[in-house]
């Protein structure tokens, strides 16, 4: 090895011991005779002195140093003398007196600060994403991906599961969303696809007599990437033999708890982790991912609503639709340009528009007056509706309550986004609070208007509740899934469900959703065919782990925690990728381009 320690290792017990060291020059500083640097390797930085009285040649080397330089320094470590320690930095009450100096590389100025944690252009930092993996927080953020990793891994493995690879090119199934696909040289015409996930090839290793598996899986996705979303991705694959769904849920929890309170014990969790059905969700939160660390919960206001002489309350209410509101703490001052921004976002998520009534300052809700109740709709409101509406939503003298009217998802979905950004405007949510719920009885299939059929709301390898099976043909929207979603702070982590294990009714689940028989056969009958040598019952769930590591590092990005990430439009910057290939790759892949080969064309095989 060229070192004998590491930077970040050193401490008062290693003085008067001679070692060696290696790494980048982190900072430099020339006091004239003596020459500091900051040498930094992957546990820490040390601080070296260059003395031209201890080692002239040294003292030179040093003199040619400059930031991000490789450098080797052989040296005495010694306290550093009183009054001149660095109690910001763990190894900041000794330095190495250096004795030998060698230059292993030399390096071009970085085109940001390496040293400093400053703003840096986002395309900058994913061009040289070798150089921003360099910087402190980057690099701590990597570590705690790899706590995490090992963590589950050890966590799993003392439960007797097996992890087992599977392949990453396979056959292409729907599953919710668009595949990558691979072209085949060997058989021309057809391809590979990119897992979304291991969903089949889990089931299988039930089949199998497996009974326990895991994977630190990579799957790949073609959607649009957002800020918790990339093409490829990395989840925690789990499934299980002869289990319900209980007995995922508090595997997962342990899991979960275990982990946090070992390496992130600073944050805070509710616990036992709150369970709420998928119509409770939307009905309360607005969506079925809610951030449960602050209220503002939406209540129905529709029996108020109805005594009304309000007319966009009373048309809705007598059209099916419902009244439902949010109390916005500490909002009821909003001027009259702030609510009307509120009513523009409301109506870019699809609402008419939203009704707001300002509290004024009162002593209590009691004592609140007509005048202090400011409304658009304040003449068709009498004060006893208002306190009612305040009273239903738990608001106070000086909230603002936000009211919007129409088909119940359309509000719920409306109130629900309004809830999460006014939370997030008004720093509602504790930073250090994880709070993780389990969502569950998921409708089994949801209706797709583009389509003109059914589609199942996970996918279509999940268990209707038994008790709905009767529902599978005459009353399809009415079946609930055996599944479940795992949630923290307005984020899915993870979806799971208890599996079809049967053939049979694995071929009505797809017949529901408007294949034919042929179709099933032609794109799922080895799954199919496993099924019939005799399948256990099973289930699973698959946490990702690049959200998971998101939320733990207190980053708002997932590509802040993915070592080498796409960015917003699914490119690759260090590698410029993706580009074309050459015409005899091409040909190799049997593909032409119907006019020529400009990008963009449509292939023609």
């Amino acid at each position: 090895m060229l070192k004998t320690h590491a930077c970040g290792e050193l401490r008062k017990e290693h003085a008067g011991t001679t070692i060696s060291l290696a790494g980048w020059v982190h900072r430099r500083r020339d006091h004239g005779g003596l020459i500091f640097i900051d040498l930094r390797d992957r546990e820490g930085i040390v601080q070296v002195v260059f003395n031209p009285e201890v080692s002239p040649a040294s003292h030179q080397t040093a003199g040619e140093l400059r930031s991000e330089y490789v450098v080797r320094v052989e040296g005495a470590v010694a306290a550093r003398p009183a009054g001149t320690e660095n109690r910001a930095l763990p190894t900041g009450e000794i330095e190495v007196i250096a004795h030998d100096a060698q230059i292993l590389n030399r390096s071009m100025t970085p085109p940001f600060y390496i040293s400093e944690e400053v703003e840096v252009d986002e395309s900058l930092r994913l061009k040289y994403r070798y150089l921003d993996l360099r910087r402190e927080r980057m690099k701590q953020n990597l570590l705690l991906r790899h706590r995490v990793v090992k963590f589950m891994r050890d966590f799993l493995d003392a439960r007797d599961f097996v992890e087992v690879e599977t392949p990453v090119l396979i056959k292409s199934t729907p599953e919710g969303a668009r595949d990558y696909v691979v072209p085949s040289r060997i058989y021309p015409g057809k391809f590979y696809a990119l897992p979304q996930s291991p969903q089949q090839l889990k089931q299988l290793l039930m089949v199998a007599g497996l009974e326990k598996y895991y994977q630190v899986a990579r799957c790949f996705r073609d959607e649009d990437t957002r800020a918790d979303r990339q093409p490829e991705f990395t989840q925690l694959d789990i499934e299980m033999s002869f289990i319900e769904e209980e007995d995922i849920i508090s595997l997962l929890e342990e899991l979960f708890t275990s982990m946090i309170e070992t390496l992130k014990p600073e944050m805070r969790m509710a616990r036992p982790f709150p369970r709420l059905t998928y119509a409770e969700a939307m009905e309360r939160y607005g969506t079925d991912k809610p951030d449960l660390r602050f209220g503002m919960e939406i209540g129905d206001l529709s029996d108020i609503a109805a005594t009304t002489g309000f007319a966009v309350f009373t048309r809705a209410i007598s059209a099916g639709g419902r009244v439902k509101g949010i109390c916005v703490p500490g909002c009821g001052t909003y001027t009259r340009s702030q609510l009307d921004e509120l009513n523009r976002r409301a109506q870019a998520l699809g609402a008419g528009g939203i009704t707001t009534i300002s509290l004024g300052v009162a002593s209590s809700l009691e004592e609140l007056t007509a005048e202090l109740a400011k409304s658009p709709a304040a003449k068709y409101l009498s004060l006893d509706q208002v306190k009612a509406m305040a009273a239903l939503l738990q608001a106070k003298p000086g909230d603002l309550l936000v009211i919007a009217a129409g088909k119940p998802d359309m509000v719920n979905k409306v109130l629900g986004e309004l809830r999460r950004e006014m939370g997030e405007r008004l720093g509602l949510a504790p930073p250090d609070l994880l709070a993780f719920a389990f969502i569950t009885d998921f409708p089994m299939f949801e209706w797709s208007e583009t389509a003109g059929r059914w589609q199942a709301m996970h996918h279509p390898f999940t268990s209707p509740r038994e008790a709905d099976l009767p529902l599978l043909d005459s009353d399809p929207g009415k079946v609930l899934a055996r599944s479940y979603d795992f949630v923290c702070n307005g984020f899915e982590l993870s979806s799971g469900s208890i599996r079809i294990h049967t053939s049979e009714l694995q071929r009505r689940m797809f017949r529901v959703m408007g294949y034919t028989d042929s179709q099933i056969d032609e794109r799922f009958g080895h799954l199919l065919e496993a099924f019939d040598f005799g399948a256990p019952p099973h289930g699973g769930i698959a946490p990702g782990i690049d959200r998971l590591v998101m939320l733990l590092a207190g980053e708002e990005n997932i590509r802040e925690v993915i070592a080498f990430p796409k960015n917003q439009s699914a490119a690759d910057l260090t590698f410029n990728a993706p580009s074309e290939i050459t015409e005899e790759q091409l040909a190799e892949l049997h593909i032409s381009f119907k006019n020529g080969n400009p990008p963009g064309n449509t292939l023609a095989l």
